[in-house]
């Protein structure tokens, strides 16, 4: 970027986009969850919500104009959820312009009539920049009466050889009832890189979009930890990186999982969950998502007399 002579806050944003809701039919632990609109209105949402990595495909296009290839490379998007998107609904992703020499910029998401989506930062080239999620999670206050957490630690981990890989046709499973060719139709920020190959891609491999890493992480989910039911729950913060990517169609990844937070505000309580995405015969952690998974205290029957008598 070229030098400023004025100190004035300068934004770049992309077009009003109207996600998609895929989740409509997602279960866990034998229930449907909180992207289901019965399950969503009976704790007293207006609609399901869009499943919250979505918002991540629309500041794509933003950080790529920014710093080209290296975002796919060694981008970082860290967000903090504010408000539920319905389908229908249409959304504006901003990110701030950097000075010279700056490598860490804002981000955020709104709706049309303004009402603020999700705020974070992005940043680029792994270096050592402090992002919105490392700050949230250095200043969580201590908890004391966890209920449907009771039986989280930090320190807990998942399984120890996880695999995943994720093809375009490939079903995810219970929580994600869909393929990546599903995704991909229909997406809000397509792009050839999606799916080329040879000299059509820099990698010469088609990528998996941001928005899927999560998913991915949560495909070959086998964790030692476990939320007390009946619960629902659903994403309040969510960082993906690349330390060594991006990450590509059809290839066999390990996964590594480790809580690394606890957290509560009035109406949740959370686990923070860090996923390093392996190279499965280096072991070198080529990128990995940090994801906060929060349970709505009032979708537990027993929480305020549990409570009480703590």
């Amino acid at each position: 970027m070229s030098d400023r002579h004025f100190d004035t806050p300068l934004e770049l944003s992309g077009p009003f986009r109207a996600p998609r809701q895929m989740l409509a039919t997602q279960e866990y632990g034998g229930h449907l969850s909180i992207h289901d609109d019965a399950t969503a209105e009976k704790l007293g949402f207006s609609g399901a919500p869009i499943e919250g990595p979505t918002h991540f495909s629309q500041f794509v296009p933003l950080l790529e104009h920014l710093w080209g290839q290296a975002w796919f490379e060694t981008g970082r998007l860290s967000a903090h959820y504010q408000n539920m998107v319905v389908e229908g609904e249409e959304v504006k992703a901003h990110v701030s312009i950097p000075a010279v020499g700056e490598t860490q910029v804002s981000l955020r998401a709104e709706k049309k009539d303004g009402t603020p989506v999700l705020t974070g930062t992005a940043s680029v080239g792994n270096n050592g920049d402090e992002s919105a999620l490392d700050l949230r999670v250095k200043n969580l206050r201590p908890v004391e009466k966890l209920i449907i957490l009771r039986d989280v630690h930090v320190g807990d981990r998942g399984a120890e050889d996880d695999r995943v890989t994720m093809d375009f046709d490939q079903h995810l499973g219970a929580m994600y009832p869909f393929t990546l060719r599903e995704k991909l139709a229909a997406i809000t920020e397509d792009s050839p890189l999606h799916t080329a190959t040879g000299d059509a891609s820099p990698w010469g491999r088609p990528i998996i979009p941001l928005e899927m890493v999560c998913v991915l992480c949560q495909f070959g989910r086998r964790a030692t930890w476990k939320a007390r039911e009946p619960n629902v729950g659903l994403f309040a913060d969510l960082e993906i990186g690349m330390l060594k990517g991006p990450l590509f169609v059809d290839q066999e990844y390990r996964l590594e999982r480790e809580v690394v937070a606890l957290g509560e505000t009035r109406r949740t309580e959370g686990f923070w969950v860090r996923t390093n995405i392996c190279d499965c015969d280096s072991g070198e952690v080529l990128a990995y998502s940090l994801l906060q998974h929060a349970f709505m205290k009032n979708s537990f029957p027993t929480y305020d007399e549990e409570l009480a008598a703590k």
